[in-house]
């Protein structure tokens, strides 16, 4: 059962729709609060700063990683660095607010390191074929960004069991929602 203002990591491989997932479950529980991950690579079409990620340049990343502010945070795909700034996380769990982590494995292994009482929950397809056409489907890598993403979904998808306390299959979002919301208690 979800406790006020605890933290639940959300993880799975690009494509699998961990936004699309979240969103759905912010729209039906709006209570629960979003860390918003801090990045290095531009903007996409449409994305607003502050609201889809905090982008930030490499020198903002070096200070928020060197004044100890990033819960955790890596270089994904081999090129720009993602993380969650701690301060916002610790601010909303302190109103004791649910907070939702929307972040990749290497991200949620940190987390697990100096938050082991989270919970884990690791977002999964239905199938590998499904994966890759969402991802190829998105229009927003090129193919040689769409093949890295691929090549560490395996290794992602390999690391699951084990590693989370729910795996939940996103064959159908809205299921997928109704599970996520069953395992946080909400």
């Amino acid at each position: 059962m979800q406790v006020s203002g605890s933290i639940t990591v959300i993880s799975g491989p690009a494509g699998v729709g961990k936004g699309t997932v979240v969103r759905q479950l912010r729209k039906l529980h709006p209570e629960v609060w979003v860390s918003v991950s801090a990045t290095t690579r531009a903007p996409r079409p449409g994305e607003v700063d502050g609201v889809d990620y905090l982008f930030r340049s490499e020198t903002e990343f070096d200070q928020l990683i060197a004044s100890g502010g990033m819960l955790e945070w890596a270089t994904v795909h081999g090129k720009h660095r993602y993380g969650t700034p701690s301060a916002p996380v610790f601010t909303v769990q302190g109103e004791g607010r649910p907070v939702i982590l929307e972040i990749d494995l290497q991200g949620a292994r940190q987390v697990r390191e100096t938050l082991p009482t989270a919970q884990y929950v690791f977002l999964a397809p239905p199938d590998w074929d499904t994966l890759v056409e969402r991802l190829e489907g998105r229009g927003t890598e090129s193919a040689a960004q769409v093949e890295r993403r691929l090549q560490t979904a395996r290794i992602e998808l390999a690391a699951a069991q084990g590693e989370f306390d729910r795996i939940i299959v996103n064959d159908v979002v809205n299921r997928a929602v109704a599970e996520l919301v069953d395992f946080l208690g909400l």
